[in-house]
């Protein structure tokens, strides 16, 4: 599982295949928008595909505003998102921004990786 700290590069790794929706738990995003709303959602896409020096990567995408909000939807809906702006809260940039909350298979600790399966099947009986 996964936290994610910048949506848009968060979204970018999904939409990439880097990262599942599955793997993650939450993006914590400097954002402050519904991806349901299509002022807020073009606003959004605009400043990723036509911000310039801060999102040069994005330029290749811009064909892909469907997929790309299909994923946002989906992980809106799913409770995935949260953003502390809408309450007023101050959000950092952060030089990386996904961080592992539990063991994941490349770690490859064997002590990890019991505790890890121990863990799921517990969670799995209730």
């Amino acid at each position: 599982m996964k936290i994610g700290l910048s949506f848009s590069r968060c979204l970018r790794d999904i939409y990439t295949g880097l990262v599942t929706e599955d793997d993650v738990l939450v993006i914590v995003a400097r954002t402050d928008m519904n991806p349901h709303n299509d002022n807020h959602w073009n606003a959004i896409w605009d400043g990723y595909t036509q911000g310039g020096l801060s999102n040069p990567e994005w330029k290749d995408f811009k064909d892909n505003y469907i997929d790309f909000r299909r994923i946002a939807v989906s992980l809106y809906d799913s409770g995935k998102i949260h953003q502390p702006r809408q309450f007023k809260a101050p959000v950092p940039r952060m030089p990386y921004y996904w961080l592992d909350c539990v063991v994941s298979p490349e770690d490859h600790n064997p002590a990890q990786q019991k505790a890890w399966d121990n863990y799921r099947m517990i969670t799995g009986l209730s």
